[in-house]
């Protein structure tokens, strides 16, 4: 099981790079930016522990690992303390570690931290690979990022084994049967049940606003007085978070692709299935095919599917009813990748799902070996403790309807993807939906994209809305795809390029077809 919106469609999309974090100082951990760090700025965040808050980061080169090797360039790597509980500052410490390229102009305005999404994706994996995108904005920033708590290199936990996952493909995620309700029960108990076995006390930790106060550590030790931020996917979730609880601490902060904060456990499935079924059909028009009728023929596809898995290349795999969910997810993320749904969709007409396998590989992070990423399982862990709610089984079938109606083609999977995704947790959840409002902060620039498939362009202004007044200002795309920024639109790119570089807030509602 794999929630949809899990990052953007940049690391969705493609292959991940990793890169180790080493500690100790080094003598070429400077760009060609500022000579030397600044130390801590003179805005400490309140009741950190001076221990914490006068951390001197030691960058030095990034280490490979066996999956990937160090980074090209000057990128550098260092590791940052904070507190494992927020409650208790001067308790027990985590690890959290960062990545950074330092500014190449004259002129800094200081770092400019990323969050590419999830929750669970890899700041200092992705981080390298984004630079190409924002490129523009390397001159006047250094471009740093991080691996929230419980991700990756900052004590990233793995619940559940390769071959456990492998196992778990048979399970199926839309139950016709009291029996297969049962086996999707059990299977997403058992998964909890291994996170909490993993992760230990850190599983109770590692919440939105837990990683919100890790920015703002973050932001002090790096020299900032301001935080400039710029968050993708769930990363506008945290931005928005952050402006809550900091609202004096905001800089330059842009949140694109951005997910609906008013919307609860339910609305997010409906939120989805909206939109992953426009995009589908904006897919479908684009091949010359009526959406209705191109969408029943792939609700065809996928029952003929629950009742016979196709064979694939794969030794020992098939492709199930979830596993073709999952691929046809894949590609509405990115227009560029619409050819390759086609010819996974003709080649499973034809009897053949190596393709759609193959393309739910690359969602699930499962590489030829048959290793898997831990992105699902971080995110799992971080949502479920921001998530109170546990929708039942009765209320998951009461709205199934209503799901289907908005989309034939994923409403029933997203509706029981979010009964099983936090089932019987061990941990209670905080909230039903987040908190963003932050009144007196800076002018915070949204970016909504009108064929988002992962985070529908309404969330952009419900997100200005619940920011408040002054705070919020919406820039619209008509486009493709998860996210604005970097894919092909210049009035998009200028316009936060503008308000990042400059300082230049647009008019509030400004579109850019």
């Amino acid at each position: 099981m794999a929630r949809l919106a899990r990052w953007t469609a940049l690391t969705a999309a493609a292959a991940l790079l990793t890169a180790g974090c080493s500690g100790g100082s080094s003598d070429e951990d400077r760009g060609e930016g500022r000579d030397s760090d600044a130390g801590p700025s003179a805005v400490a965040p309140p009741g950190v522990p001076k221990a914490l808050a006068s951390q001197t980061l030691d960058w030095a080169r990034c280490e490979g690992t066996d999956e990937a090797p160090a980074p090209d360039g000057d990128w550098r790597c260092a590791t940052l303390r904070a507190p494992l509980d927020w409650s208790d500052p001067g308790g027990e410490t985590i690890d959290l570690a960062l990545i950074r390229s330092r500014s190449t102009g004259d002129d800094p305005v200081g770092s400019l931290l990323f969050n590419f999404g999830g929750p669970g994706a890899s700041g200092v994996s992705m981080m390298p690979s984004y630079a190409d995108t924002v490129s523009s904005l390397h001159e006047r920033y250094d471009l740093v990022s991080w691996d929230p708590r419980g991700v990756a290199a900052s004590e990233g936990v793995r619940c559940r084994s390769d071959e456990s996952i492998d196992a778990a493909e048979s399970v199926d995620s839309t139950p016709d049967t009291p029996a297969e309700e049962r086996a999707y029960l059990k299977d997403a108990a058992d998964f909890g049940r291994g996170c909490e076995k993993a992760s230990g006390a850190l599983m109770r930790h590692v919440s939105t606003a837990d990683t919100a106060r890790d920015m703002d550590l973050m932001r002090h030790v790096l020299g900032d007085d301001e935080l400039h931020y710029f968050g993708i996917s769930y990363g506008t979730e945290l931005g928005g978070v952050y402006a809550h609880l900091f609202p004096e601490h905001v800089g330059r902060v842009v949140l694109d692709a951005v997910v609906d904060p008013s919307a609860d456990t339910m609305g997010h499935a409906e939120n989805q299935a909206r939109g992953f079924q426009r995009a589908l059909d904006d897919y479908l028009e684009s091949t010359g095919q009526d959406p209705g009728q191109g969408s029943r023929k792939i609700t065809d596809l996928l029952e003929r599917l629950d009742a016979e898995p196709l064979p694939t290349s794969s030794p020992g795999r098939e492709l199930t009813q979830t596993l073709a969910f999952t691929g046809i997810v894949l590609p509405l993320y990115s227009e560029g990748s619409w050819p390759s749904l086609t010819s996974a969709l003709e080649a499973a007409e034809e009897g053949d799902g190596s393709e759609l396998l193959a393309l739910a590989d690359g969602y699930n992070e499962r590489d030829p070996s048959g290793h898997y990423g831990t992105t699902t399982h971080s995110q799992r862990v971080i949502s479920c403790l921001d998530d109170k709610q546990r929708p039942t089984v009765q209320e998951t079938k009461k709205l199934l309807p209503r799901l289907e109606s908005v989309s034939p083609v994923f409403g029933a999977f997203l509706g029981w993807d979010a009964a099983g995704w936090c089932h019987d947790w061990p941990v209670a959840g905080r909230h039903e939906t987040p908190e963003v409002s932050a009144p007196g902060a800076a002018p915070i620039l949204v970016v909504g994209n009108t064929g988002d498939p992962a985070t529908p362009y309404e969330g952009a202004r419900r997100m200005a809305d619940e920011l408040g007044k002054d705070v919020g200002t919406v820039l619209t795309w008509k486009g493709e795809g998860h996210g604005a920024y970097g894919s092909g639109s210049d009035c998009v790119d200028s316009t936060v390029d503008a308000y990042l570089l400059k300082g230049t807030v647009p008019k509030n509602g400004k579109v850019c077809s």
